[in-house]
């Protein structure tokens, strides 16, 4: 079925950010897989090209936009070319509510012309070493000090970790308030007692930076609170989630249909017996299955789309969205590399890269598991 979701000033777009990646990023993705981080100049060059900040006010250096649909291209067009070191989407996607939203006039002049040229890069820090999905069993605290926090935990698996330059730290302002003792802090780049761990080692997403960070008696000014007052933070993530899974959601749909144009290239070309893979009928029908799940997916997510851009996204279709995509993509994926046979195990395969990158959909941004008991609540049971 003919998608409809863009419009021409979109197809235009789509075009200047594949020409980027086609120029600045394919060429040495594999050099970064082995560095396991991208150098910060691509981020300059692609907010030369207006790629970040699309919701940032004009007068910050931003297009002033709010149309999820252009995070969409950017997203379908990184994983198209299984480019899945670009940090690109935690900064537009995750980033950009909480630093467009929540700053007031100050800190929007601090912080926002930089996050829109790409020459300030952000990240998250939420999960820590005994908190996962759990939020509210953070033990990272900030405690006021005259007009400073005083900022000691410690975060892991950040993406962006490495490269970034502000970090929305989520820290306990009052452990003994539960959910309303939670607060968010910028910890910028310099700050002392901020420092990085190691760029972990991961299954996949080699050239993704992702680290462990420490703060140790970080002294944060009170200026660099998050959305004007304390005990608000955990209602604020909540808030932004719904993006963020979409976004997750957006990339599965993205690589799942990727992985398919390739596989049924290969199946197209791969012989077997003396004819290609793709006439016999194991082939065929499992390519139908994949083919007609893949294109649902993508019809409902489309929709999400449209229900982020008009306000009317919950967190339960998020949620759906979310774990319904990821255990698709990783689903369609396993079953192409099955069908590349033993070169599907191969690096030099598209398939293989993607399968290694793909498993972490289901975990990060919530788990499955957490996506169904989202979407169990709300039966009122």
């Amino acid at each position: 079925m003919r998608r409809d979701l863009f419009d021409e000033e979109h197809d235009l777009f789509r075009e200047t950010v594949r020409e980027f990646m086609a120029r600045e990023v394919v060429p040495h993705h594999a050099q970064w897989e082995k560095d396991g981080i991208v150098p910060r100049d691509v981020w300059k060059k692609a907010g030369e090209l207006g790629m970040f900040g699309f919701s940032v006010p004009e007068e910050y250096g931003g297009s002033g936009i709010t149309d999820f649909r252009y995070n969409a291209v950017i997203v379908e067009e990184i994983i198209r070319v299984g480019a899945t070191g670009l940090g690109f989407g935690l900064h537009n996607d995750i980033m950009a509510p909480y630093m467009v939203d929540l700053t007031n006039d100050e800190q929007k002049q601090r912080w926002l012309p930089g996050f829109a040229s790409g020459e300030l890069i952000t990240a998250i820090g939420m999960t820590e070493p005994g908190a996962g999905s759990d939020l509210q069993g953070i033990r990272t605290t900030a405690v006021r000090e005259g007009d400073h926090y005083v900022v000691n935990g410690q975060k892991t698996f950040i993406t962006n970790g490495i490269n970034s330059d502000l970090v929305v730290v989520v820290t306990k302002t009052d452990p003994s308030a539960g959910a309303r003792g939670t607060s968010l802090l910028v910890v910028e780049r310099g700050m002392e007692g901020f420092t990085r761990g190691r760029n972990l080692e991961k299954v996949g997403m080699h050239a993704q930076d992702t680290a462990e960070l420490f703060f140790e008696n970080v002294r944060v000014p009170v200026t660099n609170l998050l959305g004007g007052e304390e005990g608000q933070g955990f209602f604020q993530l909540m808030n932004n989630l719904p993006q963020e899974r979409l976004s997750i959601a957006v990339a599965a749909v993205a690589a799942a249909e990727t992985v398919l144009e390739q596989t049924i290239e290969y199946c197209r070309n791969r012989t077997a017996f003396g004819r290609s893979i793709g006439k016999f009928q194991n082939t065929r029908f499992l390519l139908a299955e994949l083919s007609t799940e893949v294109e649902i997916a993508r019809h409902y997510v489309d929709k999400c789309i449209r229900a982020l851009n008009a306000k009317e996204l919950t967190a339960v279709d998020a949620a759906k969205a979310k774990w319904w995509t990821t255990e698709l993509q990783n689903k369609v994926i396993d079953r192409c590399v099955q069908l590349h046979g033993g070169y599907g195990y191969m690096l030099e395969y598209p398939v293989a890269k993607a399968w290694l990158d793909s498993r972490v959909q289901t975990i990060y941004g919530g788990t499955t598991e957490i996506m169904k008991e989202i979407i169990g609540r709300s039966f009122g049971f």
